[in-house]
């Protein structure tokens, strides 16, 4: 598996790509979902997050680049941290209604997106970091900090996007 960083030249062209880092939310699949990454994931040209287990394996198979957001869990945290807060106290409607619980949850639900953002942070990495065994010939971008990911975007994604 070539493993990039922010500056290195990509292979080619990505047309399928995979997102993976430490997720900042909780899920619940509808019925339709599997049916649904199935449709999108074959076809030409996509970019998807790798977080859901039940389609991991399939989007794996089909994605010609896997980009790895390897933050570290201070940043990660902060921002899990901020944007529940901000999407708390605003009751901002989220997916399929779902609104974020009172912020004193995070003291009575061990399941809370905070509590479990600190507890997956790093079965998440070890997770990310296995991908290579799976699809040895994936390019795998591995970004560890919002300044590579900025100079990866600006850089050599953009030169391959043209």
């Amino acid at each position: 598996m070539p493993l990039l960083c922010a500056t290195d030249p990509l292979p080619g062209r990505p047309r399928r790509v995979l997102i993976g880092g430490t997720s900042g939310a909780g899920w619940v699949p509808r019925p339709e979902f599997g049916a649904d990454v199935e449709r999108f994931s074959s076809g030409p040209a996509w970019v998807t997050e790798f977080q859901y287990a039940a389609v991991r394996d399939l989007l794996l198979a089909r994605a010609d680049l896997f980009v790895w957001l390897d933050l570290p869990r201070s940043v990660v945290l902060r921002s899990v941290v901020r944007r529940t807060v901000i999407r708390s106290l605003r009751r901002t409607t989220l997916w399929n209604g779902n609104v974020e619980p009172p912020l004193r949850t995070f003291l009575t639900d061990r399941d809370h997106i905070v509590r479990w953002a600190w507890r997956q942070y790093q079965p998440d990495r070890m997770r990310l970091s296995a991908v290579a065994g799976g699809r040895p010939d994936l390019p795998v971008v591995r970004l560890s900090s919002r300044a590579e990911v900025a100079r990866w975007v600006a850089g050599p994604l953009r030169r391959a996007a043209r």
